[in-house]
């Protein structure tokens, strides 16, 4: 079979067939009278072999070792191809998404299409001070997707560069709320932290209620942060949670000024004193945390907590009945009328 109909049989040109013998990968096993190469069922069967290979994208050296050395094991080389075509996907789904981000900023020029691509590539630097910069530029200048503002908040681990990106992602409002709340089920609590802290700075409905819901998470430092947050929003679900972080001494001294800034009205303020109350009666709290629940009220407003506390200086634990004393006496000064 002449060249010609071998390239229409085996769809490989004949340029490439030449390049093929050239490389000593296919030879013809003959000549025509007229000094025309002429392939043979076997050389055909070779060609499609190498087209093969070409196909899993061995190069053309490894094409050949493959088809002509003996002793050549496929094992490694096809262990190596995954790697390479893992790396070339990943380097796509990149491409992809950087792609997809600039088209949703909405460019109206490629001048925007530059300064898109440059704030990108900042938010993903090395250097900190790059990272905060494009943060701060994200928020004032040039518009960047919530998506990628999100993505960096959520693997940022420098404290300046966190706010920063918090900060922005707060003047994007609510349209970051639905990854962020994808981040409060992350499987790594840093990432946990980071995206309780960023629904925090959102002071929306939306937002109040994703921290309503964290209330109930499993993290003890997502539950804390939400609790605070809801504390600082006058939300009342999260005294619960509030003087459970006093119990455990986590944030307790945050804890019980969120307490404080609560209890501004009367019902409130006995709502809390009562839960205070309930807690140090609890058989299983620590001394300790009794302790620092006994300091609590004294910053809760109104006679529920002043009855409290002049029952508490009676108590059997003598560090609560001292301090439950003190705190009586201190708050008398100031309250006089409240424990009638």
């Amino acid at each position: 079979m002449l060249i010609g109909d071998v390239a229409r049989r085996s769809g490989v040109s004949a340029r490439m067939l030449r390049h093929y013998e050239s490389l000593g990968l296919v030879r013809p096993t003959g000549r025509t009278g007229s000094g025309y190469r002429e392939y043979s069922d076997d050389d055909i069967r070779r060609i499609f072999h190498i087209e093969s290979l070409r196909s899993l994208g061995l190069s053309l050296r490894d094409v050949g070792r493959a088809l002509d050395d003996p002793g050549f094991a496929p094992g490694d080389l096809v262990d190596d191809l995954i790697r390479q075509t893992q790396e070339r996907i990943a380097a796509e789904r990149e491409l992809l998404t950087r792609l997809r981000r600039i088209g949703a900023a909405e460019p109206g020029d490629w001048e925007d299409v530059l300064q898109s691509v440059a704030l990108l590539k900042a938010l993903g630097s090395k250097s900190a001070g790059a990272r905060q910069r494009a943060a701060l530029a994200a928020a004032a200048e040039v518009p960047v997707p919530v998506e990628a503002l999100v993505e960096a908040v959520l693997r940022e681990s420098d404290p300046n560069v966190a706010g920063a990106l918090r900060w922005a992602l707060a003047q994007a409002g609510e349209d970051g709320l639905e990854l962020l709340a994808r981040g409060l089920g992350s499987s790594r609590a840093e990432v946990r932290e980071r995206a309780v802290r960023a629904i925090a700075e959102i002071e929306d409905g939306e937002a109040t209620a994703l921290l309503r819901h964290a209330l109930g998470s499993p993290d003890l430092v997502v539950r804390g942060k939400a609790a605070l947050a809801l504390g600082a929003r006058g939300v009342a679900d999260a005294v619960p949670a509030l003087i459970g972080m006093i119990v455990d001494g986590s944030n307790d001294t945050d804890a019980a000024d969120v307490l404080s800034a609560l209890a501004g009205d009367g019902a409130s303020a006995d709502h809390i004193a009562a839960g205070l109350l309930d807690r140090l009666a609890d058989d299983t709290t620590a001394a300790s945390a009794r302790g620092r629940l006994t300091q609590a009220l004294a910053d809760i407003p109104g006679g529920a907590a002043s009855r409290a506390l002049a029952e508490l200086s009676h108590d059997q634990d003598r560090a609560v009945a001292l301090t439950a004393a003190y705190l009586l006496r201190r708050r008398g000064a100031r309250q006089p009328d409240e424990t009638g």
